[in-house]
């Protein structure tokens, strides 16, 4: 075991800390992490009607007396409304937070740089859309976006746009290309014009791209990158083996001190949070939750996996109440605990430690392997319905896979099974703990 940790510290962790470090991939972790509170307002508004209208509906029949009450009815559609003005606009707001950081990540003014990559994401959007009209002809409309690509399904065209026009932006603005005004001019109008004409250059190359593109192959750009990157990344992401590797990955980067879940952010939310927004979307849409488009998605982790943060450390502050005989433990996991409850696990894993340690080491990495095994077999067959609704990742957990299943019984007895099976595994280890404890003392 010392062999392997010395290696990995040699080989892997340098590597993982640059990854870590590397600056566009922290620029997009960073605008995901910035969308969050637009994420779960519209999550709020989708969980809302799904007590509100959707489970009403499925148990008194359609147009029931309490859904089509003034009240609410009214409430739904502030709901309605909510809902078009976050999770329906999502990419809209990612590629003005992906502007913003990766201009701030090249020193460059990080409010024009999020403008510049919002307007480069609408000269790349179709403009028109087919109308039909009073004789029955259908005739191209101009002026009009389809807010399909402003949702999830246009997440991937953003991240692509975005970082495009803002890193152009940026380096345009580091070259000194800009328009000086003296110094007496107030900051805020001399910011102004100093980003005229890398925006320029930036909005303009963008649009450029997507004519030409159009030109060629007469499809938009966003409709290609759909087609050929993003639901590939989605399909491949859904295989049993994608989600394993990437649940490895995070407990390897945790095990050594590195926080795994930032370090991976533009896999978990460019792939795995676009797939939940799209189920949201399809769900939204009146798909049926049985043939929504995503088995696994970014919540699927939090539900059934990540309970108490990676590893699952809730169950091992459990298992350290239940087996251990050793009283620095015991205080770790109460001063754990209350944070462990919302998913901050920061304190047991440098507290106790699970970084590094030997003993730790096996059901760290295997407890999250046989979670996702029984969690992914039991969405698979249909026994719980897929994550389609953002949740706070500090939701406590099984409220958490009730909430992300839109109020599934079966989701939260799906949790609470895996939080005991991962009790009992930790338990195992906690023991062995007590024992070598007990050996380090008779041999002193």
């Amino acid at each position: 075991m010392k062999s392997f940790t010395n290696w990995m510290e040699q080989h892997f962790v340098p590597v993982a800390a640059k990854i870590g470090s590397q600056k566009h991939l922290v620029a997009i972790r960073d605008a995901f992490i910035a969308i969050m509170p637009v994420t779960m307002a519209g999550a709020v508004a989708t969980l809302l009607n799904v007590f509100f209208r959707d489970l009403p509906n499925e148990w008194w029949g359609l147009e029931n007396s309490f859904v089509s009450s003034d009240i609410v009815s009214g409430i739904i559609g502030v709901n309605g409304n909510v809902w078009w003005g976050t999770l329906a606009i999502i990419s809209l707001v990612f590629i003005f937070a992906l502007g913003y950081y990766i201009a701030k990540a090249y020193k460059a003014p990080a409010l024009a740089g999020g403008v510049i990559a919002v307007a480069a994401f609408i000269a790349v959007t179709p403009q028109a859309i087919t109308v039909v009209s009073e004789a029955g002809e259908e005739i191209g409309a101009w002026g009009h976006i389809n807010y399909t690509y402003l949702n999830s399904s246009g997440l991937f065209t953003a991240l692509i746009v975005g970082l495009l026009a803002s890193i152009v932006y940026s380096k345009l603005i580091n070259a000194n290309i800009t328009i000086k005004l003296p110094d007496s001019v107030p900051p805020a109008v001399s910011k102004a014009f100093t980003a005229i004409i890398p925006g320029l250059i930036s909005i303009y190359l963008c649009a450029i791209i997507a004519y030409l593109i159009n030109l060629g192959t007469g499809k938009a750009i966003g409709d290609l990158i759909l087609e050929y990157i993003q639901q590939p990344f989605l399909s491949l992401s859904q295989g049993f083996g994608a989600v394993i590797i990437v649940i490895i990955a995070v407990q390897l980067f945790w095990f050594f001190g590195i926080h795994g879940t930032n370090v991976l952010a533009p896999v978990l939310d460019g792939v795995y949070l676009t797939a939940t927004n799209s189920n949201n979307a399809a769900y939204t849409a009146g798909t049926a939750v049985s043939e929504l488009p995503y088995l696994w998605t970014r919540g699927s982790f939090d539900a059934y996996v990540w309970m108490g943060g990676a590893g699952c450390t809730i169950a091992l502050i459990i298992a350290i109440f239940i087996f251990s005989k050793k009283d620095d433990a015991r205080a770790i996991a109460k001063l754990s605990a209350p944070m462990g409850a919302f998913n901050i696990n920061e304190p047991v894993m440098f507290g106790m430690p699970i970084v590094l340690n030997p003993i730790y080491f096996i059901p760290w990495m295997i407890v999250p392997v046989i979670l996702t095994i029984i969690a992914y077999a039991a969405t698979a067959m249909g026994v719980v319905p897929p994550v389609f609704t953002p949740v706070p990742w500090v939701m406590p957990p099984i409220i958490y896979a009730f909430l992300a299943t839109g109020g599934s019984i079966a989701a939260a007895i799906l949790a609470l099974i895996n939080l005991v099976i991962a009790v009992v595994i930790w338990g195992a280890f906690v023991l062995i703990g007590n024992k070598v404890e007990l050996e380090e003392a008779d041999a002193e």
